[in-house]
């Protein structure tokens, strides 16, 4: 099934598109983004989209231009959902293409958003799918969480950084982007700096400075709350101190294995 993506200005598919955010994110009667928001970002020219499929809204994606001078203007992306079950395979990736292509048109080359980093499946979309980074860590962003997905839960946020005119991000588009393995990583000397325990617990070592470390994370966090809470927030602050501890030092995540390790990378100064 194919989807087509267009942007979205009337009141009532606003509508529709918040009732679908409230139904992904498990807000139902409380939108994650109210639909007169909706029609104010539409109006004053951000960007608003909708995905439809034989006439049913399944996918929809909303972002607003930012940056103050003499910062550079980018295109802060803030919310996507898919509807459950939707048959569009891959739908995430064109919604955010067709944000892409949205921003390099009006001369816009950076995207930034947030993400949660214990889930593994989403900042592997960011970093290995779409070509992007992770430069920043952010504690408890957005306080503490009151949606069904993530309830109770600290906010800690990775500030995704997307450079679209970059040649990570022109390969991925093209489905031209290099997957990575942590096997050949560590025999090429990338040194893990957290990782799973025997009995699901998160294992810290020691400080490194080799050019090249690791970060594993469990398979699924949102599963791991529900059964053991303990863990959960144990792998919340186990990942805080080993990622803030490594940016600090002048990393940054620049990519993930499938497997579920994070990839950082010394930066230049």
């Amino acid at each position: 099934m194919t989807a087509t993506i267009r942007e979205l200005s009337e009141l009532e598919e606003l509508r529709q598109l918040a009732d679908l955010f409230a139904e992904v994110w498990g807000r139902a009667g409380q939108p994650s983004v109210d639909p007169d928001i909706l029609k104010a970002l539409s109006y004053s020219g951000n960007y608003v989209s909708g995905a439809y499929s034989d006439g049913r809204l399944i996918g929809g994606l909303v972002g607003w231009i930012g940056g103050v001078p003499p910062h550079e203007l980018h295109m802060h992306s803030h919310i996507l959902g898919v509807a459950a079950g939707s048959a569009a395979r891959g739908l995430g990736f064109e919604l955010k293409q067709h944000q892409r292509r949205w921003c390099l048109e009006r001369e816009l080359d950076v995207m930034e958003w947030t993400t949660d980093p214990l889930v593994r499946r989403n900042v592997y979309f960011n970093l290995a799918k779409l070509g992007a980074s992770a430069t920043r860590y952010l504690v408890n962003f957005y306080g503490e969480m009151a949606d069904g997905l993530n309830a109770g839960e600290e906010s800690d946020r990775l500030l995704i950084h997307w450079r679209l005119d970059s040649h990570e991000a022109e390969d991925a588009a093209a489905g031209r982007a290099q997957a990575l393995e942590t096997d050949r990583l560590v025999a090429a000397g990338a040194s893990p700096i957290l990782s799973l325990g025997g009995s699901g617990e998160p294992v810290a070592a020691p400080s490194h400075d080799a050019g090249v470390l690791l970060c594993q994370v469990p398979e699924d966090i949102v599963q791991l709350r529900h059964a053991d809470p303990s863990l959960a927030r144990s792998w919340r602050l186990a990942l805080r101190a080993a990622l803030t501890g490594a940016i600090a030092r002048g990393y940054a995540i620049t990519g993930a294995t499938r497997s579920g390790w994070y990839v950082l990378e010394t930066q230049p100064e």
